[in-house]
C-alpha cells in the first residue's frame, strides 16, 4: 500500500484523529488523582477511557494496513449520510437539554436514530426510546444519584 494513499484513508485518518484525542484525554487525566483513599479518583476514568481509545484506534489504522486498500474501493455514501445524521441529532439533542430536560431530549434523540437511522417501525421505535430513556433515568438519577437537566415540565 502507498503512504500517500494510505493518508488518505477514512479508517486511518479516524484512527489517527481518535488516536489524538485518546491521548489528550489520558494525559488530561493523569494530571488528576487516580487512586483517593475512598477508591477510585476523577483521574481513574479518563486513564482507562484514553488508553483504550488510543489502543483500538491504533487497532483500527494496523488493521486497515494489514488489509489493504483496493483499487476503486467504492466510498459508502449512505453510511457517511447515517453518521452525520447521527452526529446532527446528538448535536441537537445536546443543545436542547438545557431548554426542554434530560428526559425529552434523550427520547426524542432515541426516537429519531432508532426511526431514521435504523429504519424500524414507529411504534417499535416509540417503545424502544421510552425503555432505553427509563433505563438511563434508573442508572444516573436513582442508583447513582445524578442530577440530569430538567425542563420545564421537571423532568
Amino acid at each position: 500500500m502507498r503512504f500517500q494513499t494510505l493518508l488518505r484513508d477514512g479508517d486511518v485518518i479516524a484512527g489517527a484523529a481518535l488516536a489524538g484525542l485518546g491521548g489528550f484525554v489520558f494525559v488530561t487525566g493523569s494530571g488528576y488523582a487516580y487512586w483517593s483513599p475512598s477508591g477510585p479518583g476523577p483521574g481513574f476514568f479518563p486513564v482507562w477511557y484514553g488508553g483504550l481509545m488510543i489502543a483500538l484506534s491504533l487497532g483500527l489504522i494496523v488493521s486497515r494496513i494489514l488489509r489493504g486498500i483496493t483499487p476503486g474501493e467504492a466510498i459508502d455514501w449512505p453510511g457517511i449520510g447515517r453518521a452525520m445524521f447521527t452526529w446532527a441529532a446528538f448535536v441537537v439533542a445536546t443543545l436542547s437539554m438545557p431548554h426542554v430536560g434530560f428526559v425529552i431530549a434523550f427520547t426524542l434523540f432515541c426516537l429519531v436514530l432508532i426511526k431514521g437511522v435504523f429504519q424500524r417501525p414507529f411504534l417499535q421505535a416509540i417503545l424502544a426510546s421510552v425503555a432505553i430513556t427509563a433505563a438511563f433515568h434508573v442508572i444516573f438519577v436513582i442508583l447513582l444519584q445524578v442530577d440530569l437537566p430538567a425542563g420545564p415540565l421537571g423532568v
